[in-house]
Parts: structure tokens; sequence; C-alpha cells
């Protein structure tokens, strides 16, 4: 195993620990994170969504492309992902950044089969980051949605899940007179690792 194996093998490990630290810390939910996008004239846009899956591959969540982060991440494909844990420890922040694609139909048609009915049917309703007249408009399509599949729901063609391949992974580790601890895993252009540590 080469030492840029190694050293994401390093990183992801660690993010499963604390991960794991932030269950059992009690954390309201260990899969929030943050996700900033930009716009190609370089706006940025930030929003808390729910990591679903993550591997060497990359980290990954789930949204409709013609969202506004979807519309984004189609134009400028790269994102800012950040955790935040203040009950681990002293307080732990994980931030990944990477370049994003879509994953494959069959893994966003895994996933959308598990959701719960209600959510199925509330990704066919919703237009997302569209503007609505009035909440009844949104219960109105959301029953269009209820009476056209009355039994299994399919996932929507425009509703799917992106991928932020890592190529920075910082873990950073509060203490007290903002004396904290950052490690930084970070990937070259030919994709290799490397480990450094970062002043407070």
């Amino acid at each position: 195993m080469t030492q840029t194996a190694d050293l994401l093998n390093e990183a992801l490990a660690t993010f499963d620990v604390l991960f794991a630290e932030a269950r059992a810390a009690g954390e309201p939910d260990p899969t929030a994170m943050s996700v900033a996008t930009a716009s190609l004239d370089g706006r940025p846009s930030v929003r808390t969504v729910l990591l679903k899956a993550h591997d060497a591959r990359g980290f990954v969540f789930y949204t409709h492309l013609d969202g506004r982060k979807g519309r984004e991440l189609q134009a400028n494909p790269h994102a800012a992902l950040l955790f935040h844990w203040p009950r681990v420890r002293h307080g732990v922040q994980v931030r990944i950044e990477g370049a994003v694609e879509i994953v494959s139909d069959a893994e966003a048609d895994a996933y959308f089969a598990s959701r719960p009915r209600g959510s199925q049917l509330g990704a066919w309703a919703s237009k997302q980051s569209e503007t609505l007249e009035g909440r009844d408009a949104f219960e109105q399509r959301l029953a269009e949605a209820e009476r056209s599949f009355p039994g299994d729901v399919p996932r929507p063609p425009r509703w799917t899940g992106l991928r932020v391949r890592a190529d920075k992974i910082e873990f950073w580790y509060g203490a007290d007179f903002r004396l904290h601890e950052r490690w930084l895993y970070e990937s070259d252009l030919a994709g290799a690792y490397s480990k450094r540590m970062l002043y407070p």
C-alpha cells in the first residue's frame, strides 16, 4: 500500500472515529453538514444538508439538480463541506473540499427507495428553490403526487446524489485560548496525499 493510500485511509478512519464520538456525545444530528458552493461569477452560497454516504470515493448528499445548489454545482463543480460537533472533545470541526460529481443512477435509485414515502412524494412535489405562491400550492402538488403514485414512488429524474471527492480534509480540534490543533490532509494534482499541521 502506498503512502498516499495510507494517508487517505488515515484521514477517513479519523473521520469515522470522530463521527462515532459525535453520535455517542448526543449531537442533535452528526450527519448535518454545511455545503458551500459558488456561482460562475464567484458569489458564494451555503446551506445545511445531511451526509448520506462516505467512503474513499467521497462524501455524498442528495438534492434536486434544478435547485440553486444543484445548478451551481453543475456550472461550477467544486464544493466545501463543514461538520461542526461542539460536544465532541473540546469542539471539533471537519472541513472537506473537492470536486463534485453526480452519483450513478443505481446508487441514487437505491437510496431513494430507502426513503420514507412522504419524503419520496415531497421530492416530486417540490420545485426546489423556486418561488412558492403559498403553502396551499405546495400541498396541492403533494396531493397530486400522492394520486400519481399509489404504489411505489420512482425517483424523479432530476433528483440525485452529489459526491464531493475530497482533495482536502482538515480536522480542527478546539482548545482553550484559541490554541486549537489543526491537521490538514491534502492531495496534489497527481492524487498524492500529504499531511501537515496548521497554525491555529
